[in-house]
């Protein structure tokens, strides 16, 4: 059976230069970064020139990157520090955020009686910054403004730029969740003057467990892990050397022909785009996932014109792996919280996948994917 992967949006593979990184580093290095004897200075080394390149390429200093376990650790690192240590009593979020934000800021809101303010997005899931403007101007909090880098279900993109300067306006501290970016994107966090931001690894064909958290120099961090004195005393437990090698390696990796690879996604993306359609005129794109300037290559989130509650298995079956929405609340049954806040109760009816390409991503493996769709939605209006 032809397997094809278009999942990319939950997880990359991990490149096989990344793997033998990490298995040369966990075969040589064995001591423990906080140790001072060689064994320990040497995996220090591995850990410090990591932070200093991925540093580089985000043109920020080390002494800013925490390593973490992953984005929804470093997510909920930076905004409990928003809230515990900086003394954010507002923070302004969006419905259509990732639950890694969503729900730490319920627990926030609970333990410590912040509010919650969420700004409007469209039907194309875009930030509606007039509205933003509006819930800044509340000068009886200090705020914190969250917001998706680029949108896991639907890939819009966010101007970071255009929101800090709004956030710098109003003395507002700005937080992303660039886990989607990372690795995708060119950032400069000096040249969009973000406050915080997050990433994993495992988006950008690096290993799970292993991420980062942004902080701009000068905000003092309190830690979620309490223990030893680790990465500048902002998180205890001992640095998985092998790990932070491999997404050193894969950061390196995915930036070295970036605009290469983002533009040939995009053919491929616009492809896909126009077989789709040819298949069935009313098969639409939630969100701005068709628009490839408004969105990312990697994401385009398909609205088929037929209720098919097993088509996701059927494509499993036929070795095809897609999403229904986001793959990290699939053992939920309450469906995408980013559609229903987007679609219509005729559109949310209707099934919806989303399809996340890599680099690797072929034109062979999309025509078979058009194929296959072509011959369940035929079996679903037979029946």
């Amino acid at each position: 059976m032809r397997k094809v992967y278009l999942d990319n949006a939950a997880t990359t593979a991990i490149a096989d230069e990344v793997i033998e990184e990490m298995v040369q580093t966990m075969q040589t290095v064995c001591g423990n970064p906080s140790s001072t004897h060689q064994y320990g200075r040497t995996a220090k080394t591995i850990v410090e020139n990591a932070r200093k390149s991925i540093a580089k390429h985000l043109n920020v200093t080390a002494s800013e990157l925490i390593f973490t376990s992953g984005g929804t650790e470093a997510n909920n690192l930076i905004l409990r520090n928003a809230v515990v240590n900086l003394g954010v009593t507002q923070v302004v979020t969006s419905k259509i955020e990732h639950a890694a934000v969503l729900n730490p800021l319920r627990e926030l809101a609970a333990d410590y009686g912040i509010q919650i303010s969420f700004v409007d997005v469209d039907s194309k899931g875009l930030l509606d910054y007039a509205h933003l403007r509006s819930l800044l101007s509340d000068k009886a909090h200090k705020t914190l403004v969250s917001l998706l880098a680029v949108n896991n279900e639907i890939g819009t993109l966010l101007d970071l730029q255009k929101t800090a300067t709004i956030c710098q306006e109003y003395k507002a501290f700005f937080h992303s969740d660039a886990v989607q970016a990372v690795g995708h994107f060119d950032m400069d966090l000096q040249r969009d003057s973000v406050d915080f931001i997050t990433a994993s690894a495992h988006k950008f064909h690096g290993p799970k467990g292993i991420g980062f958290a942004y902080f701009k120099k000068g905000v003092g961090i309190k830690p979620l892990l309490y223990g030893g004195g680790q990465e500048k005393g902002a998180r205890a437990g001992t640095e998985a050397v092998h790990l932070i090698r491999g997404m050193q390696v894969a950061l390196e990796i995915s930036l070295k022909d970036l605009t290469t690879d983002i533009q040939e996604m995009q053919v491929r993306k616009s492809f896909f785009i126009q077989e789709l359609k040819a298949l069935s005129p009313s098969i639409a794109f939630n969100g701005s996932s068709e628009d490839l300037q408004a969105s990312t290559a990697t994401i385009l989130n398909v609205r088929l014109p037929l209720d098919s509650p097993f088509l996701l298995f059927q494509l499993d079956l036929k070795g095809i792996a897609v999403s229904g929405g986001s793959a990290c609340q699939s053992g939920s049954n309450g469906g995408s919280h980013v559609l229903r806040e987007l679609l219509s109760a005729d559109e949310a009816q209707h099934t919806s996948l989303r399809f996340s390409f890599s680099k690797h991503t072929t034109r062979e493996e999309l025509l078979y994917v058009v194929d296959v769709l072509k011959e369940l939605i035929c079996k679903e209006v037979k029946n």
